[in-house]
This record gives structure tokens, sequence and C-alpha cells, in this order.
């Protein structure tokens, strides 16, 4: 079984959490290992639209310069309307572990899709009501998944950047609360 091990850091602003990837990419951690997650639209806003551009999602809309940017340094992107969170924007593995909850009908008790997904990459029950609040009330979060060693120069990276929370997630703990 392999290790899951993260960190989610949670930011009040899309800026903030740019802030936080680029001092991640400039501190050589591995782009592939990190996701972003944060709200598509609000009801006031008019969106004019989503297209592909070979492997890149484009997004038209007041925050569609940020999602590209966010969309140019991570891997794999995706739009999805879920219920009770309602648009959703994301980048990174956390793709896959949605879409694999998607597609495996994995939806845990009542837990959204998303939820579902956080769960897979090793993320606890209690936690994602959290932060699925926090997307709620238009905050991002921002994931970083790896060895115990490489979440924890994340999370010393990321703490730096002034996020509103910023919590470790490790297997062992996982295991140790299963107790």
């Amino acid at each position: 079984m392999t290790d899951k091990n993260a960190i989610v850091a949670i930011y009040a602003t899309h800026l903030d959490a740019e802030q936080g990837v680029k001092e991640l990419e400039r501190a050589g951690v591995d782009m592939h290992a990190l996701s972003i997650i944060g709200k598509g639209t609000h009801t006031d806003e008019h969106v004019v639209g989503y297209y592909n551009t070979g492997d890149r999602m484009k997004y038209w809309g007041a925050t569609g310069a940020v999602w590209g940017g966010f969309w140019g340094m991570l891997f794999g992107s995706a739009f999805f309307a879920i219920p009770g969170l309602g648009p959703i924007l994301a980048a990174g593995p956390i793709v896959a572990w949605i879409v694999g909850a998607l597609e495996g009908a994995a939806i845990l008790g009542g837990m959204s899709a998303l939820g579902a997904g956080l769960v897979g990459m090793g993320i606890p029950k209690d936690s994602v009501i959290e932060y699925e609040l926090a997307l709620k009330t238009d905050k991002y979060l921002l994931l970083v998944n790896g060895t115990a060693a490489e979440v924890d120069t994340a999370r010393s990276i990321l703490e730096k950047t002034s996020p509103l929370n910023a919590r470790v997630h490790t297997s062992q703990m996982a295991a140790a609360g299963a107790r």
C-alpha cells in the first residue's frame, strides 16, 4: 500500500493561492504533486464558456486569467458542478481522484464527489467537511501530495505564504485514527 501524505492549505484569494503555487515551484517541488480547487463562478457572474486546447481547459469569465495561470503550471484540469458546492474548478491530481470517485460510484455516505476524491487522496472525512465549507465561502484549496518528507518541505514553504490554515495529513495519522 502506498503511503498517502498531503498538506492542504486554505487561501482567502486566488492571488494568495497563486503565490503559494509559485513559492512551491521556486523551491523545486514537483508540480505533478500539486492540486488546486476553487469556485468557478458566482451566481452574479456570467460565464462566457469553457473550451479545451490540447490538454488544457480554457475558461472565460471574471477569474479566467487566474485559472489559465494555474492550468499552465499544474497538470490536468476540470470543471465540476457539485450539488451543495456549485461550480468548482480544479487542477492537478485531485481531478483524477474526483473522476475516479464518479466513475467508481464511490460517493461515500452522502459525501460529494469532491469529498470522495479527497478521502481517496488520504484526507480524513472530518477534514473534508472543513475543506468543502472553505470552498463554499469562496476560498481556495492548495494540496501537495508526496512522501512524508516532501509534504513536510511543502508545509514549511506554504506556512511562509500566510494561508488561512495549513494542515498536514499522513497515512500514519489516518491509521492511528482508525484504531
